[in-house]
């Protein structure tokens, strides 16, 4: 059988910095399309609620955040159909190919001015995400054995092109769009023209990739393997012409959609979506003892990121109307652009993950290395603290004046040391514990976890009614006392769920 995880060193033996030469490639890969996405995710909210005289939409605060949710959860969602089609019709390295091309075009639609095109746009843009997200992922971790001590310091490295992506883009896509001189839309057209420099840097230096994610996943029977790709490709076919029929229809106005509805429904759907994934790879995966105490520790890993997602997403929806709406932007030398706010984790990411990723080699080498369980307990502790930080700044708000930046830096703080003991490691964690049949289809698990995150992220942010000041206070512990209280129980459960991991570290 041919593995779409390719055997380390297939790249050759180019090496930058002491890591595969082809972990570059991927790097400025990630790096522009996140600059994309980043720099259109911070303005987003902001269009859809602004005035129409303004060039928004004029969307009340309770739509605009369900209709967040929903994009930002389909975005990862669609990962998992994307990392099959990957592992099983196309091999990675063309599945972020194609991605990334629909995500180009998907920004350069959402430029065009009107209703319909906003929606469309919206949808390529998901649609190309789920090729090219889990898929380059998938590929970093092929370009490493199981046991390579560099690994985590490789997903680290990778991770900060993702961040330096997502410090541009804000900065350059909110900059635009916000700008009275040009507008909304030309910020969403210059996050097309990054993700068109994504495109070509990938196509112009895949080539030290090697055969790392290149092919897709085969039975050796040649005959066998064309009659089901024909099959698969028909099956695509047919779910692509039912999504069409159902846009289209909502497009045209045939049909009637209610986001916050759809958001609550899909959030159940989700749920039993997983439940029903797993079940079918417990049942019929053919999993080995070992592989099925593995793919446990996924499934807590899963509910872990869902958690910390569904907190740390309130920075593009309800933190960003806070930044908007209640804080200090206006100085003497400078006014600053609400949507700029979300350029700054990113900075602290850029800032501290060569920290981060040293002090876990670091720790490694005097056994001292927390476990993953307890790294992503630490990781919700640390955001609870930054939103302990919003009880202060909501209070300041409550009693009738703006708030300071400084209150949402320190927020952003926390949560960027909470991000690096999570993101990062459980993005390692994930490709060492998948088995290799599965692993695509398992880094899709990953990012549907960051989907139902992402979806109850717009619920709670729809809670917060900007004509009830007074509650903000209390709705800001509420989130610490869940997000604080599950990271205790990570903690407290790090140690057995580590058993179960076997020799993984």
């Amino acid at each position: 059988m041919t593995d779409v995880a390719a055997t380390a060193g297939s790249a050759g033996d180019n090496q930058i910095l002491g890591h595969p030469r082809g972990l570059a490639t991927l790097f400025f890969t990630e790096m522009w399309e996140r600059l994309s996405y980043y720099g259109m995710r911070a303005i987003l909210i902001l269009f859809m609620v602004d005035l129409m005289q303004n060039g928004g939409l004029q969307i009340d605060d309770l739509t605009a955040t369900a209709i967040y949710g929903i994009y930002t959860a389909a975005v990862y969602l669609v990962a998992l159909p994307g990392g099959w089609i990957a592992d099983r019709l196309m091999g990675a390295q063309r599945a972020v190919l194609a991605g990334g091309i629909v995500i180009m075009c998907g920004h350069f639609v959402l430029a065009i001015p009107g209703d319909n095109a906003f929606f469309l746009g919206l949808l390529l843009v998901i649609l190309g995400t789920g090729l090219l997200k889990p898929n380059v992922s998938t590929i970093v971790g092929s370009l490493y054995s199981a046991d390579d001590d560099r690994r985590d310091s490789g997903f680290t490295i990778f991770y900060m092109g993702i961040n330096l992506g997502g410090l541009l883009g804000p900065l350059i896509v909110g900059g635009l769009g916000q700008s009275e001189n040009w507008g909304w839309h030309w910020g969403f057209g210059a996050a097309g023209v990054g993700m068109l420099f994504g495109v070509i840097q990938f196509w112009y230096t895949k080539h030290y990739l090697g055969s790392a994610g290149l092919h897709p996943v085969t039975s050796g029977d040649a005959e066998k393997d064309a009659a089901f790709k024909r099959k698969a490709w028909i099956g695509v076919a047919i779910c692509m012409a039912i999504l069409a029929f159902f846009v289209f229809a909502g497009l045209s106005g045939s049909m009637q959609y209610d986001p916050v509805e759809i958001s609550r429904a899909t959030t159940y759907v989700i749920f039993g979506a997983v439940t029903i994934y797993f079940a079918y790879v417990f049942a019929f995966g053919k999993l080995t003892t070992e592989e099925r105490k593995r793919i446990i520790v996924i499934i807590v890993l899963f509910l872990g990121i869902s958690m910390f997602w569904s907190g740390f997403e309130q920075a593009g929806s309800s933190l960003n109307l806070f930044a908007d709406r209640y804080t200090q932007l206006e100085f003497d030398w400078f006014t600053i652009p609400s949507s700029w706010f979300q350029s700054i984790n990113s900075i602290f990411i850029v800032t501290f993950a060569p920290f981060f990723a040293y002090l876990w080699v670091w720790l490694g080498k005097r056994n001292l290395n927390p476990s993953t369980p307890a790294k992503f307990g630490l990781g919700l502790v640390l955001l609870a603290v930054g939103f302990a930080m919003m009880i202060f700044a909501s209070m300041i708000v409550a009693n009738g004046d703006k708030a300071m930046p400084t209150w949402l830096l320190l927020t952003y703080l926390f949560h960027t040391f909470g991000e690096l003991a999570i993101s990062p490691v459980g993005l390692s964690a994930t490709t060492k514990l998948a088995p290799k049949r599965f692993l695509g289809q398992m880094m899709g698990i990953w990012f549907v976890g960051a989907a139902l995150g992402n979806l109850i992220a717009g619920q709670v942010a729809g809670d917060f009614d900007a004509n009830n000041l007074q509650a903000f206070p209390d709705q800001y512990l509420q989130i610490v006392l869940t997000i604080g209280g599950a990271g205790l129980i990570f903690l407290i459960l790090s140690k057995p769920v580590r058993k179960l991991m076997g020799n993984v570290h």
